[in-house]
């Protein structure tokens, strides 16, 4: 049973300072994977977030109560191996953003399907399509990327929208250099004085990162994570996802840590 299921907790707590306004993210998030079959896998995973965000009242004084933006999802994935080469994944995240008060509008269904296609016994090539928030607003985006498997200890992803180079020079250490384009959105409860057609606030970035993994002991590890975020936006947009207020926030370091059981 233990060789078909795994399970894992995470704890992650990551601060995000620019000029005017200062972004904490903590979050939780439950992972449970189970193999289903010799060729099939179920993953689903529950995460709750809170985004704190620290406006410079001499230049924001109207945007006090836009302080709290809180995310819950569950993404639920299914693997299955067509061929020895061939892989199909699908992903179904149904997903509420809220300030406040939490509500049946504040939902949101996102998720796409990949494929994997084992090229030689290194490298591995993956095309999708997924609905996603990594621009802010919600929308379909095309995904793909070519993983290369350089030797036991290291391991290069190019692709869009994450690229990655891993590194391990034991079993309890993991580097890695990370790239991605991320973002999010989250639905307004309370109306602003400066613009009430505000309907959402939206995030995204750029981000390139540096991480390192420490496995402490058998089930804990620790994570630790520092980099710098590029062409990061914040914007309050309308229902239609048109820009009604933009921050015009500067660009900005990220650091962050994390603690994650896994069985």
């Amino acid at each position: 049973m233990k060789a078909q299921e795994n399970f894992s907790v995470q704890l992650n707590l990551k601060t995000e300072p620019t000029d005017k306004i200062d972004f904490t993210e903590t979050g939780i998030g439950i992972s449970f994977s189970k193999k289903i079959s010799s060729k099939s896998l179920i993953t689903n995973t529950l995460e709750y977030s809170n985004l704190n965000v620290n406006y410079d009242l001499g230049s924001y004084e109207s945007f006090e109560n836009l302080d709290k933006l809180q995310l819950i999802k569950n993404k639920f994935e299914f693997s299955q191996e067509i061929s020895n080469s061939t892989k199909l994944n699908f992903a179904v995240t149904p997903m509420f953003s809220f300030q406040e008060n939490l509500g049946f509008s504040d939902f949101t269904l996102l998720g796409g399907f990949e494929i994997k296609q084992e090229l030689n016994s290194k490298t591995t090539l993956s095309i999708g399509a997924a609905r996603t928030s990594v621009f802010g607003n919600p929308k379909f985006l095309p995904s793909a990327s070519l993983n290369y498997k350089v030797n036991d200890n290291a391991n290069v992803l190019i692709g869009f929208p994450d690229s990655r180079i891993s590194y391990s020079n034991n079993i309890r250490n993991k580097f890695s250099l990370n790239n991605s384009f991320n973002g999010s959105f989250y639905n307004l409860n309370i109306q602003n004085e400066i613009d009430k057609n505000a309907a959402k606030a939206t995030l995204s970035q750029m981000t390139a990162s540096f991480e390192y993994e420490r496995n402490v002991d058998k089930n804990w590890f620790l994570n630790f994570k520092a980099g710098y975020d590029f062409d990061k936006k914040y914007k309050l947009t309308n229902s239609e996802n048109h820009t009604v207020y933009d921050f015009n926030i500067s660009n900005g370091y990220i650091l962050g840590i994390g603690i994650k059981y896994k069985q």
